[in-house]
């Protein structure tokens, strides 16, 4: 049997087993328990492990040699970061549900059974190749590539991986389009059309001040002050996630329609980042709005006598109950209908808003205020150049190079 020569200080060693295989051992570092970590090679010829020790050397130099114990399948660490290391509170419960649907949908189905270890930018770029052909848009492709990237991005900080595949992946390209914001008209006609629904200071707070949907569904009385016209944005509405409460004998399919179900997650969350957390001025036509739904409000409890639930909730379904936000878009589509305006995200209204603070002319800091922002960049994404932004640019060059 060949002696394997060992070297002084945890240098490197190659040698020739009996096995009539060459062989070689590395240093790379220290194991938990305190013991040296050693690295195993082999190869039939002892250049071929001299180069194998070689690249082990220069991983260890340069911090990225993969750490020592569990090897993952591609579905293992999925899950593992998912429910143990990005589950909220970590990130938003919406963050969340996007990472879930890419993991479980299509990562662990068309990957999971790969080691980490061995996972290669094309089985990514072949992964979203079949997803498109089957269907899946570009954009719901590239969730799926952010989701791989930021998950494979952890295992690479934990020494799991030495370099993320995601990284070198060619992603499907998303074509963005255009929003088209609501016209001055449009917005008019829109909240005409409301003053006939209930809660119509629901909209006028979308269209006036950009709120998102879950921002103002999860608005409260005590964050508006009707005295001094202001309204504090705080918490966000989350879409209810519910299990069955019973036995399975209600019946029904989705916990959501039984009589004993149990919620899953809480009605709110904190706003989507800081910047979300802000107060602002409401102008006056608005305070006028929402005095009025506050006493319509009233009256709805009264005529609901016991079945009232009660809440601080400023939009709520005629019960009491907070609004549900599927039902909400729906009430946004009949809104569409009513007023005649061509159908179009209830997000746009967002851009709405943005874009008239633009053609107001206030200043950028302000607008991210009043709009949540946490970059100037949402700026270039939400605000934008209207026809009459354009003729108005027109004129002042006119009036600039052609004097009258």
């Amino acid at each position: 049997m060949a002696k394997k020569s060992r070297n002084a200080n945890g240098r490197s060693s190659i040698y020739k087993g009996s096995d009539g295989v060459w062989h070689g051992w590395v240093t790379v570092g220290t194991k938990d328990n305190g013991k040296p970590d050693r690295r195993h090679v082999r190869g039939k010829t002892k250049p071929v492990v001299t180069e194998k020790v070689r690249k082990l050397e220069q991983q260890r130099e340069d911090g990225k040699v993969r750490k020592a114990g569990q090897t993952w399948t591609v579905e293992q660490w999925l899950s593992h970061w998912l429910d143990n290391i990005v589950a909220p509170p970590a990130i938003t419960e919406n963050a969340w549900d996007a990472y879930s649907n890419a993991v479980r949908v299509h990562l662990i189905p068309g990957l999971g059974a790969h080691r980490l270890d061995k996972l290669e930018p094309e089985h990514l770029e072949r992964l979203y190749r079949k997803m498109t052909k089957a269907g899946s848009s570009a954009g719901n492709a590239h969730q799926v590539h952010r989701t791989v990237r930021a998950a494979l991005n952890e295992a690479v900080r934990r020494k799991h991986i030495t370099e993320n595949p995601a990284t070198l992946a060619r992603s499907p390209k998303v074509d963005e389009t255009e929003v088209e914001p609501y016209s001055v008209a449009e917005v008019k006609s829109l909240m005409e059309a409301a003053q006939e629904r209930r809660n119509s200071a629901r909209w006028a707070i979308a269209l006036a001040l950009g709120l998102r949907q879950g921002e103002v569904l999860g608005l409260q009385w005590s964050d508006v002050d009707l005295d001094a016209g202001t309204l504090l944005v705080r918490r966000s509405r989350l879409r209810p996630k519910w299990r069955h409460g019973c036995d399975g004998g209600c019946g029904h399919k989705h916990g959501g329609h039984c009589p004993q179900r149990v919620a899953l997650r809480e009605e709110t969350a904190s706003t989507k980042s800081r910047a979300g957390k802000r107060g602002m001025g409401l102008p006056d036509e608005l305070v006028h709005l929402l005095k009025q739904h506050h006493e319509q409000q009233a009256r709805e409890q009264e005529a609901a006598a016991e079945l009232w639930h009660s809440s601080d909730y400023v939009f709520t379904a005629p019960t009491g109950e907070p609004l549900h936000p599927r039902t909400d878009h729906s009430e946004w589509r009949r809104l569409l209908d009513r007023a005649e305006v061509s159908e179009r995200r209830l997000h746009d209204a967002r851009h709405t808003a943005a874009t008239v603070l633009l053609l107001l002319g206030v200043p950028e800091r302000t607008v991210m205020g009043v709009m949540g922002w946490s970059n100037t960049a949402m700026a270039t994404r939400y605000q934008h150049i209207t026809a009459i932004i354009r003729q108005d640019v027109a004129e002042q060059i006119d009036s600039l190079l052609w004097e009258k």
